[in-house]
C-alpha cells in the first residue's frame, strides 16, 4: 500500500502507467469485452492484460486517471465503443455516467470523447498498451485512454 494512491491501482497496474509513453493508449473494459483473444493479435507483441474483476469501469477509468493525464494534442483523447444498432450520439447510462465523471474530474469535456463503431474499436485496441479487465457487467462499456505528459513550463 502506498500513500496518496488509489488503492485500486494494482503493482501490475502501476508498472504498465508507469511504462506508458506519450501518445500510448489503455483500454478500460467490461466483463464482456474480448481482451485475452485480442490481446493476444495485437499488432507489436501480447498486450499485457490486467484484471480488475471486482471493480466497475467507471471506478477503473477514475483510479487510471488519477495518475495519468489525457493527451492534450489530440482533440478526442478518449474513445468509446458505440452501442450497436442505435442513432448517432447514442450514449448508455455507463458511457453517460463515466463521460460525466471525466468532466467534473477536469479530464475531459464530452466533445473529447469519439464514439467508435465496433470492429474499428477492435482494431485500435490491437494497437494499445495494455488492456484493463473490470468485472463490470454493463456492455458496450469499453473505453480508450490516451496518455499526455506531465511536464514543467519551458525554459526560454
Amino acid at each position: 500500500m502506498l500513500k496518496g494512491i488509489d488503492p485500486l491501482l494494482s503493482p501490475e497496474l502501476l508498472k504498465v502507467l508507469a511504462e506508458m509513453g506519450h501518445g500510448d493508449e489503455i483500454i478500460i473494459a467490461d466483463a464482456n469485452f474480448t481482451a485475452t483473444s485480442l490481446a493476444r493479435r495485437a499488432v507489436m507483441a501480447p498486450l499485457p492484460v490486467i484484471s480488475l474483476p471486482g471493480a466497475s469501469v467507471q471506478r477503473a477509468v477514475e483510479a487510471v486517471l488519477s495518475l495519468l493525464p489525457l493527451d492534450a494534442s489530440v482533440a478526442q483523447p478518449v474513445a468509446y465503443m458505440q452501442v450497436c444498432d442505435t442513432p448517432a450520439g447514442y450514449r448508455s447510462r455507463l458511457q453517460r455516467d463515466v463521460i460525466a465523471a471525466l468532466q467534473a474530474g477536469g479530464h475531459a469535456a464530452p466533445e473529447q470523447c469519439e464514439a467508435m463503431e465496433r470492429f474499428a474499436f477492435y482494431d485500435r485496441v490491437r494497437q494499445a498498451f495494455a488492456i484493463v479487465h473490470t468485472g463490470d457487467l454493463q456492455p458496450y462499456g469499453n473505453f480508450l485512454l490516451r496518455k499526455g505528459v506531465i511536464s514543467e513550463a519551458l525554459a526560454a
